[in-house]
């Protein structure tokens, strides 16, 4: 008699995982959700916001950094001594293409340009670039202009420059017609610059020609021609020709970027608002 036998395999039942998977599911949730959220801050700030952030979290133990007005509307003084930030022209630097910004002078900071002048005519550049900033934000499509206007403090006066960036420019190529978008900054501009009290002085510049490449405009009548459109939109837009102290073009003989005079940053035209002269001595002539 043949014996069977049967073999039963009892499986033993898993125990409880516990809750550690729902936290880290949590946990990732959580991660997406911030960064998605980062995504969409990044993509509502202007670039001035952004520098603004980046200085709040800076090391307080890197020197300042030689500063102007910056995104919209940024600047660079004079000066080149202090830890650059990190700013579209120093992150353009390594990818051939920077632009003319660095983080902000504030009136609680005063620079070393700043420090031999009245306090008053300081308080006044300030007041001034707040006017201006805040005449160019009824502008519709501003966001995407940030980058091509640039309001600064420099030792002559407020620079507002309109800038060139590849693939956006303030005038059409090779000729002296700005663009609609131009008119329109011109425009919002000048009811403030009207306003206050400097003179103006408009300079046009360009770029240098590529060697091997042909212009097609003269770059001294490009860049005077540029420089005087600028003043007759002013003009027309209701600034007193009086307030006109010059308007020149300077070719490519003053590029923002020495070291790299093709760069489409180097074509721009600016408005200077000039400092007044300080008073003569009465017994000067004497």
């Amino acid at each position: 008699m043949t014996t069977i036998i049967i073999k039963k395999v009892k499986k033993a039942a898993h125990g409880h995982h516990g809750g550690a998977w729902k936290i880290a599911y949590a946990d990732f949730v959580t991660a997406m959700m911030a960064f998605f959220l980062l995504m969409w801050l990044i993509s509502m700030t202007t670039q001035e916001q952004k520098v603004g952030l980046a200085e709040y979290f800076a090391p307080s133990a890197s020197s300042p950094a030689t500063s102007g007005a910056g995104g919209m509307l940024y600047g660079t003084s004079l000066d080149t001594s202090g830890n650059k930030a990190s700013t579209p022209r120093d992150a353009a630097r390594g990818s051939a293409e920077p632009e003319d910004r660095t983080r902000e002078t504030s009136p609680g900071r005063t620079s070393e340009r700043d420090a031999s002048r009245p306090a008053a005519s300081v308080q006044a550049d300030f007041s001034a670039i707040a006017s201006l900033r805040q005449a160019l934000q009824t502008l519709p499509d501003i966001a995407e202009l940030s980058k091509n206007i640039v309001i600064e403090p420099t030792k002559e006066g407020v620079n507002v420059s309109l800038v060139d960036e590849d693939g956006r420019s303030m005038f059409r190529e090779g000729s002296v017609d700005p663009y609609d978008r131009t008119r329109r900054v011109l425009e919002a501009l000048a009811p403030t610059l009207r306003k206050l009290p400097n003179r103006l002085s408009i300079t046009g510049h360009t770029a240098a020609a590529r060697p091997g490449s042909a212009r097609a405009v003269e770059p001294w009548n490009l860049t005077a021609g540029r420089a005087l459109a600028v003043r007759e939109i002013l003009s027309g837009a209701g600034v007193p020709n009086d307030n006109f102290m010059s308007v020149v073009g300077r070719a490519d003989t003053e590029p923002v970027f020495p070291d790299n005079p093709y760069l489409a940053p180097n074509r721009r035209v600016t408005i200077t608002l000039l400092h007044a002269n300080p008073p003569a001595p009465p017994n000067i002539f004497r």
